[in-house]
Order: structure tokens, then C-alpha cells, then sequence
């Protein structure tokens, strides 16, 4: 790609990878090993971000963590702006990436990773210089699912995404948790089961850094969760495990054992799953009939289906997560009880 030239590279095998719904990614083969070519999407996030990911991943490096690295250019940039695009090459981690976790090990060393990743970098307050204004608003994300819905009444998918807005405004309102306060940390802030790289079943590093910014645990594992325990992946519903909760809650725990958390972190954690996942379904819902925002596999007919089908998948989600929460409540508690043994 003739990118690689700011890096010194005359010429290199290529392989687009697939799965990212924001930046554009590649695999490239150099003379020197494995790197990963990222095309920043600018319209989301600020090339700044960089500066960010090089503060991370310096500490994380400090810790004895693996972790990705940014490879300057011939100029000592952390990224390259060619034709109006920004780019970046880092360092390739771990051996494989999944979409859905098939092991009660890999969950659980998942958990372990992420534990070690908040203890790495525990209370310190960081101004980052990219951040995501209301990135997790959930009540901004349900206002602009209602918009949309009343914006947009003549698209060819508005019956079927009001189906979905109604039911996941229902279930907002009688969401059992607390959106005040909470202690703030360095969140990696998208843990999806695809940005963590594995070797075997091992889990080895984060990647994916561009959401880094302040916020709280239950914001954080929420995510994760919503991610991890549902096997059907996100366009498609299957339920949320909790055998793979519990695992990952275990895996938590201990890698966070070094700077225990305080109950009443930890004790937001399963209704911040459920948070998450309808907040989700929201961006979905608004997407498939704004159009604009995530990436969508053209086989599902277009962006509005996709991110319809993505949205009916979270809602579907969110109804299983609702129906196990006094469970999931037990299994955090017995997860970081077990930890102080």
C-alpha cells in the first residue's frame, strides 16, 4: 500500500481485516514481521487519540503487560495524513482474534486480562487529549433513538424499528440500577470479545485503543459483558450465558486482585450489563434509520437492515440479561469474595 512509504516501506502484502464497524484495518507482511495498517476514521475520532494510545501502552509496558505499539514514521510521527486520510502502523499482538468465546478458560482469562489492565493503571485521573463526548450517555442515546423514530416515519424501515424502540424504552424505564456517580478510572471503553487478542486459549493483550477515556467500572464490564455472554455475537441473539459471567467475574476478581475494588464498584456491574446492552440496541435502532454512523456487511441487504438486525439481536439480549440479574448479582459477589480468600 503506498502508504508504507512514510514508514519505509517501498512495498508489502496486504490483508484487509474484517469485523471493525469503525476503522479500516490491514495485516501487513514486511521484512520486518507482522504490523497492523489502521485507517483512523476522522470523523469519530481525533488524530490526537494517538497521543493517548503511546501514554497507555507505555504504562501497560511498565506493568509487564503486552500490549500494542505504535511504529513511528521515518519522522518520528505516531501517524501519517495522506489524501485527506490519517494512518497508523503498530505492532501486531497475540495469535488470533474471536467473535464469540467458546470456553469457560477463555472467558475467565479475558477477565484476568482486563482485571490486570484496570490494576495496571488504577486510580490515576488522565486528561486525554481525544475523548468521545457522550460516548456512553445512555439517556442522550435513547433521545436520539426517539428522534429518529420521529424523523423518520416515510423509511422503509421505520414499522419494524419502532417495534424495537418502544420495547427498549419499556425496559429503560424500569432499569433497576443508578446512573449517579461511581469512581472514575482509565477505561478501555469498547471491551468487545474482538478486541482482546488471544494466543490459544489465552488471553494476551487489548487492542483498539481509540476509546481509552475516564469513566466507571460498571460502564466498562457492562460492555464486556454484554459482549462476551451472548454466543450469537452481534448480529444475532442466542441469550446471555451466565456460566461464561460467572467465569469472566472470577478471571476479574483476581487479575484485579492487586488494587481491590470497593463493593460498591462491584456491585454495580450486573445492571450495568443491562445498560449497556439496551443502549446499544438503541444506536442501533437510531442507525438503521439515520444511516450514517456504524459499518454494515452488504449481504444483510444495507445499512438500515443490518443495524436493524444488530438492534432486534441486543434487544433480545437485554430481555435474557433482565430475567438473570439476581443471579449475576450472586456471581459478582461470589467472584470477589473468592478473590479476597
Amino acid at each position: 500500500m503506498n502508504v508504507l512509504h512514510a514508514w519505509g516501506y517501498s512495498s508489502a502484502d496486504a490483508v484487509q481485516v474484517s469485523g471493525g464497524l469503525i476503522n479500516q484495518t490491514w495485516r501487513i507482511l514486511t521484512a520486518d514481521g507482522p504490523l497492523i495498517l489502521q485507517w483512523l476514521n476522522t470523523d469519530i475520532f481525533s488524530p490526537l487519540v494517538h497521543h493517548d494510545i503511546a501514554l497507555i501502552t507505555n504504562k501497560l509496558s511498565e506493568a509487564g503487560m503486552v500490549t500494542p505499539r505504535l511504529v513511528p514514521t521515518l519522522t518520528g510521527a505516531l501517524w501519517h495524513t495522506e489524501n485527506g486520510r490519517t494512518w497508523r502502523l503498530m505492532s501486531e499482538v497475540g495469535e488470533r482474534t474471536i467473535q464469540t468465546i467458546g470456553t469457560l478458560t477463555e472467558a475467565e482469562s479475558a477477565g484476568h486480562l482486563v482485571g490486570r489492565f484496570h490494576a495496571a493503571l488504577g486510580l490515576e485521573q488522565i486528561a486525554f487529549q481525544s475523548v468521545r463526548p457522550g460516548a456512553h450517555d445512555t439517556v442522550k442515546h435513547m433521545e436520539t433513538m426517539a428522534k429518529a423514530v420521529r424523523d423518520h416515519t416515510d423509511h422503509r424501515l421505520a414499522a419494524p424499528v419502532k417495534v424495537v424502540a418502544n420495547e427498549v424504552e419499556r425496559l429503560w424505564e424500569q432499569w433497576p440500577g443508578d446512573l449517579s456517580g461511581g469512581q472514575r478510572r482509565v477505561i478501555h471503553g469498547d471491551l468487545k470479545i474482538s478486541n482482546i487478542r488471544f494466543s490459544g486459549e489465552r488471553a494476551l493483550a487489548l487492542i483498539d485503543l481509540d476509546t481509552m477515556a475516564m469513566s466507571t467500572l460498571d460502564i466498562e464490564l457492562g460492555d464486556a459483558m454484554r459482549s462476551w455472554c451472548n454466543a450469537g455475537g452481534e448480529d444475532a441473539a442466542a441469550g446471555f450465558d451466565p456460566s461464561i459471567f460467572g467465569a469472566a467475574m472470577r478471571g476479574y476478581a483476581q487479575g484485579s486482585a492487586n488494587v481491590p475494588l470497593k463493593e460498591e464498584e462491584f456491585s454495580r456491574i450486573a445492571s450495568g450489563v443491562l445498560r449497556i446492552t439496551l443502549e446499544l440496541s438503541a444506536r442501533f435502532a437510531a442507525d438503521a434509520l439515520n444511516e450514517c454512523y456504524f459499518g454494515y456487511d452488504e449481504s444483510f441487504g444495507g445499512r438500515g437492515e443490518h443495524n436493524l438486525l444488530r438492534a432486534q439481536g441486543q434487544l433480545a439480549l437485554a430481555k435474557s440479561v433482565q430475567a438473570q440479574l439476581p443471579q449475576m448479582v450472586q456471581l459478582v459477589q461470589l467472584a470477589f469474595d473468592g478473590a479476597k480468600d
